[in-house]
């Protein structure tokens, strides 16, 4: 099992173009931890907007009455992936990675699985 500061290592080395990640508590919208990001790239607004964005997709899941779980959300940007996966059983309830990459220098296909992986060693 991993802490929050070894899994946002494992984001940022893991996968080449990463810009910054996020272990974010979308019932509060507060990042846990992050690591990287910068002056355009502010982690803990991206954190708090992001839980805005899973908040949504859950509610309207209910709507829907859809009983499958979402395992990961992208939104794609002009030069930017935004990658959000939602960590599942017993230690991640309300818990999210996020992890900004450089559209030119990843692999986006990676980037998922590495972020799979994180969120199944994950221990908070």
């Amino acid at each position: 099992m991993a802490s929050v500061d070894v899994s946002l290592k494992e984001m940022m080395t893991g996968v080449e173009g990463a810009l910054g990640a996020a272990v974010v508590d979308y019932t509060s919208g507060m990042a846990l931890g992050t690591l990287g990001g910068g002056k355009d790239l502010d982690l803990a607004i991206a954190a708090a907007g992001n839980t805005d964005v899973i908040r949504a997709k859950v509610r309207t899941m209910e709507q829907l009455g859809l009983k499958s779980e979402i395992q990961d959300v992208l939104i794609t940007l002009g030069d930017q992936y935004h990658l959000i996966r939602l960590v599942t059983g017993r230690n991640g309830n309300g818990l999210f990675l996020y992890l900004v990459l450089d559209k030119s220098r990843s692999n986006l296909a990676m980037a998922r699985h590495q972020l799979k992986r994180v969120e199944e060693q994950l221990e908070v």
